[in-house]
């Protein structure tokens, strides 16, 4: 695996048709394609984002391979409650190359655990620590021990480390049934 490959990467989150998932910082759509895909027409899938051109081209994506399954949120995810979603609301969360962009972190990583249904799923995937020729630079970039701690503290457990392609890390954290 060379670059980020949504879908091999959410493989990890075995998903199953009819499952409800955010992805933060939705970009151009890459993972938020992959998991309206999986998670078939019975599922939802909310895409948010700051910037508001990315969310007309998930919007153009989907129509384009026709899924209708997917939401698209304009929103600040540095900001309290941002993603508007339910409490214990959604199956899955992905948050992907977002990290380093944000001053908040703590409350983004709040967000996702709140809105986490118990036993639901977080994908996190950064930037690896390494300089290289693609990414923002090294000082932005969020070190993976940085990144755990940060979700540990949002009352999430760390399942495992997962492959995310030569130039990210990813993790990948439950939620706590209790």
């Amino acid at each position: 695996m060379n670059f980020a490959e949504p879908e091999k990467i959410i493989e990890v989150l075995d998903i199953i048709p009819g499952l409800s998932a955010v992805d933060f910082g939705c970009g151009a759509g890459f993972y938020t394609i992959a998991l309206a895909r999986a998670c078939g027409s019975q599922g939802k899938v909310y895409a948010l984002d700051i910037r508001k051109e990315m969310l007309e081209m998930v919007r153009s994506k989907a129509r384009t391979f026709r899924l209708t399954n997917i939401e698209t949120f304009w929103t600040d995810l540095e900001k309290p409650h941002a993603s508007n979603l339910k409490d214990q609301s959604m199956d899955i969360a992905i948050i992907s190359n977002v990290l380093f962009q944000i001053e908040n972190k703590e409350n983004l990583a709040s967000e996702a655990a709140r809105i986490l249904k118990p036993a639901g799923k977080l994908l996190l995937v950064e930037w690896a620590e390494e300089e290289r020729p693609i990414g923002p630079p090294i000082k932005f970039r969020i070190n993976r021990n940085e990144a755990e701690s940060l979700f540990l503290k949002a009352n999430l457990i760390l399942d495992r480390e997962i492959s995310a392609g030569e130039h990210h890390y990813g993790l990948l954290f439950k939620k706590s049934v209790h």
